[in-house]
Order: C-alpha cells, then structure tokens, then sequence
C-alpha cells in the first residue's frame, strides 16, 4: 500500500480519467428538505455520470418535507423525521451499503465526470477524503438538466475560501494546520472504513458538523484531496455566504469545545474543554503517591493548561482497609484515588487507551516532572516539523532506557491503516509522518520533584514571556528599520559616488583635450613664429 507522508498525496498514482477500470461501489447519500425542483436536477445529474451506474448507489434523505420529495425507482429513499442535516445525513449513512459514502447537497448538480474523478482517487488508498469544486451559480432553476451545464450556470462564483485554502498551501501538501477545514458536505467523498472509524456527525451542534466530523476524520488518519475535475454548481448561494458573520458566531461557540485545532477559540487562560489538546497519560500502579503527585501537578501547572491527564491503576479492584489504612498494601492508589478524585482534569482509567478525538498523547513515567514550558516546546517542534512522535530521552544505564513518548494521534491511526505484517508501529508512524528524539534534560524533564507555579503563576509567567517576546520582536523590527535605512543611505552614497567618478571622469577627458588643443595652439604658434622668420632673412 503506498504511503502517504503528511497530507502529501502527491505520491499516489492516479490514472487520468477514462483511461482505467473502477471496481469500488459509491453510495451517494442526498439530505433534502423541500426543494422538488432543484432535487430533480441533482438526480437527473446523478443518473448521467460516467461513473458505471451499477456501482452507484443514491441514497435520498426526506428530512420531514411537506409535501413528500418524489424520487425515481432507482433512488433509495429514507425518511427522517429529525431535523437537522446531521440527523438526516446518519440516517442515510445507516443504511449504505457503498465502499466509499459520497456526501452531496440537494442542490448541488454535480459535473458527469465528477463522480469518476472523486473514485479513481479512493481506488489508491483507503483512508482519502477527497473534496471537488463548487461554483455557485445564480441562474434560475431549470426545468430539465442542461446538456451543457457550463452555458446554462456559467457566470458562477467559486468556493473561494477553499480555492484560497488550497492556493496558499500547495494543494494542501505544505504541512497545513488544518487540512480538514477542506471536508465540507455539499460534495465530499470519504472511504466507508474511514467514516466508521471516526464515527457519524455530530448531532447535537446546530452548525459546523463538517468541520467537527472532519475534524475527526483526519484524527483517524485521513489524507485530505482537493479535486477540480470534480466539479459542481450549487444552485443559488449557501447560508454562509449568505450570512457568515451570524454564522461563525454560532458555530464557534459550540466547535471549539470539540476542535483543539482552533486555538484562536480556546483563548481562555485555564478553563476545560470537552476534547482537550493534550491528554497525559501516567501510570499511578508504577510509582509511589510521591512521584505520581509530583508529575501529575507539574503537568496541571505547565503554560498549557488545555490538558487533561489519565492516571491508569486497577481502580475497580481498590478496597480501602478502614481498619489497619496505613498497613493498607495498596495505600499509595488509596491516597492517589482521594487526592485527585475532584480533581476535573484528572481521569483514573484502568487501561492507557485515550479518547481518539485527542490530538496529542503525552505518555510520562511517574516521578519524572516536566518544567512548566516543556510541553509546550514539545508540541511546537511536534507541529512545526509535522512530526507523528517525538520520543524524549529522560534517563539511560546499565542498558535501561527511560523514555517519555507526545504521539500525533492522526499519525498514529494511519500507521495502524498501513502497517505491513511484523513491522513495529513506530517505524510505521515514521514513514507516514517521522519520529523525532530529544533530550529531556534539555526540554525540562527533571526526575526530582518540582514546586508548581500553579495555574496563575504559569499564566503570569507565560504572560511575562510573551510581553518580553513581543517586545523583542519589536526591537528586532525597530533594528531591521535601521539597517534598511543604513541601507538606503548606503545606496546613496554609492550612487553618489558613481556620479562624483563619472564626473571626474568628464573633468579628465576635458582636461585632455585642453591639453591637445594648448599642444596644438603651441604647435601653431612655433610654426608661424619659424615662418616669419624666414620671411624676414
């Protein structure tokens, strides 16, 4: 199976279109609230597509019309008194039976070849999200499909905040921060498996449920295509050009409790959120009370407060001897289990799985405490370098070798996707996206306990840090001014010292040819002089 390093598809080999032979079935699935006229079009355009038609399934969602949608015999129609277009697009998903599901919207009239386009990506590898090209057309609704949709829609504008997205990181293949921004509904295709591994939408937000399900598509490994020869006209404009700022006010309230990748919502100091960026994990059964505590609060005291921390021990076993406590063989849990039990960023588990909607797993052996920007530096080289791991070097002797582990959960769940009998997971997360070593003493990993600074000391030093940086930066700026202006000067100078050189140059010449006419003149005057002379003899 090729492999894709980063969102870098570039190395897949896809064939032109018409020139190979599909084998994968695609369900199209079509939420539609009223709209008769413009549904008819879409499915008109459907049953055009140069895409094999045995292999297509369309799967209609009558999200509570009135009256009733009307849909050819060929079209599989599901009811869905729910409203929303998550609820609608999960019953429609509930009963497809396709390898790879094709989100569409009931008035997107897709291109014939745009079905193809999207499938001969998806025949390469199995964990593609692939997105075409919108444009949206404010012709009126046609009573038949058009032979020539370009004609019959063309004026139309472009999706121009994802053509801006694509333009401004080559294709999505420059290392983005959020490839997944590219996942929108109206025409998006998405491997089956790759849909089950990241689960449905989002029911409870009122909007943003292709970002978040995105979102959670690229935490299960997903590779993220932007198609223009998928192309689409949506008939009329969409509620979000229509009216953004209502919009981005509503789904940035509920979106950024569930997408760490959107920092610029999370800009609270300290308070919780439902899918934190990081999650530690520490196991509490492999230190004493001590070294468990010391890690765990230098965690929960660091300049990133959007962590939570799993404290893995048999929890469910854990009976408190009320009689003899301190005589207790598992004390140290028991005191554990007390001191953190209200504790609302921290989870006690039995097993060290974490939640797969978690960007980044921080794995620390109890007793080895970070400094409070540690974290911080780890995540930046993590996201900087596009790194799938990066392993810290805490102690090594005698052959033993103590290591803390940040993992990119993206890079992870795609590894697991492409990883060949026998080989070791981490060699797999290298080549899909690298691994990276360090130092721990000089990223701030101490084994020796350390006193906090607690969340408002870390924030006031944060603060502090990021005052000082920012007025580095403005002397840099007021430095890099000087020596642009140095520079200008300098140009001056050299161009007025090219002027005085050229002038001198002049002054020379004319001196020369002073000297040639004196020459001359004297030449003159000497020969008269022997002339007259002459004349007079």
């Amino acid at each position: 199976m090729t492999r894709v390093r980063g969102n870098d598809y570039r190395v897949l080999d896809v064939p032109d279109l018409g020139t190979w032979t599909p084998r994968m079935s695609v369900s199209v699935i079509v939420p539609a609230y009223g709209g008769q006229d413009k549904l008819d079009l879409v499915l008109e355009a459907l049953r055009s597509q140069s895409y094999p038609a045995h292999l297509v399934e369309v799967v209609v969602v009558d999200n509570g019309s009135a009256p009733p949608l009307r849909v050819p015999s060929w079209v599989k129609l599901v009811v869905c008194e729910s409203p929303g277009r998550a609820a609608a697009r999960n019953a429609g998903l509930a009963v497809a039976s396709g390898e790879v599901i094709h989100w569409l919207d009931s008035d997107v009239v897709l291109t014939p070849r745009a079905i193809e386009a999207h499938m001969r990506w998806h025949h390469q590898a199995p964990y593609l999200v692939v997105t075409g090209y919108i444009r949206f057309t404010s012709a009126p609704v046609p009573a038949r499909l058009p032979d020539d949709l370009e004609s019959a829609f063309e004026p139309a504008e472009p999706h121009a905040w994802i053509v801006e997205l694509v333009e401004r990181t080559d294709g999505l293949t420059a290392n983005p921060s959020r490839p997944f921004s590219l996942h929108v509904g109206g025409a998006t295709s998405v491997n089956a498996a790759l849909v089950a591994a990241a689960g449905p939408m989002d029911e409870e937000l009122v909007l943003g449920q292709d970002t978040e399900m995105g979102y959670r598509l690229a935490q299960a490994g997903a590779v993220f295509v932007p198609e223009p020869q998928a192309r689409a006209y949506h008939l009329g404009p969409t509620m979000r050009m229509r009216d953004k700022a209502p919009i981005d006010r509503v789904s940035h309230a509920t979106v950024a409790d569930r997408v760490p990748a959107y920092r610029w919502l999370r800009s609270h100091p300290g308070r919780q959120w439902k899918v934190p960026l990081v999650e530690a994990v520490v196991r509490a059964d492999e230190g004493g009370y001590e070294d468990v505590r010391a890690t765990v609060d230098a965690l929960l005291a660091g300049t990133v407060p959007d962590v939570s921390v799993t404290l893995v021990g048999p929890w469910e076993g854990l009976e408190r001897d009320r009689r003899a406590p301190l005589r207790d063989p598992a004390l140290d849990l028991v005191l554990l289990q007390g001191h953190y039990a209200h504790e609302g960023r921290v989870r006690l588990a039995v097993t060290d799985e974490t939640d797969p909607a978690v960007p980044y797993v921080l794995r620390l052996p109890a007793g080895w405490t970070p400094a409070e920007d540690s974290l911080a530096r780890l995540l930046d080289l993590a996201k900087d370098e596009g790194q799938g791991l990066v392993n810290v070097l805490l102690s090594e002797s005698g052959g033993q070798v103590v290591t803390a582990r940040l993992e990119r959960t993206a890079a992870f769940a795609r590894a697991r996707v492409v990883l060949e009998p026998g080989e070791e997971l981490d060699d797999a997360v290298d080549a899909v996206f690298g691994v990276r070593w360090v130092e721990g003493e000089t990223h701030g990993f101490a084994r020796q306990p350390r006193v906090p600074l607690g969340r408002r000391g870390a924030y006031r030093a944060r603060s502090e840090a990021q005052a000082e940086a920012a007025k580095l930066r403005a002397e840099v700026e007021r430095l890099r001014g000087q020596v642009d202006r140095w520079r200008e000067e300098s140009g001056k100078w050299r161009r007025s010292t090219v002027e005085l050189r050229r002038e001198v140059g002049t002054l020379r010449r004319q001196l020369a040819a002073a000297g040639r006419v004196q020459q001359g003149l004297r030449a003159a005057l000497t020969a008269s002089v022997k002339r007259a002379l002459k004349r007079k003899v």
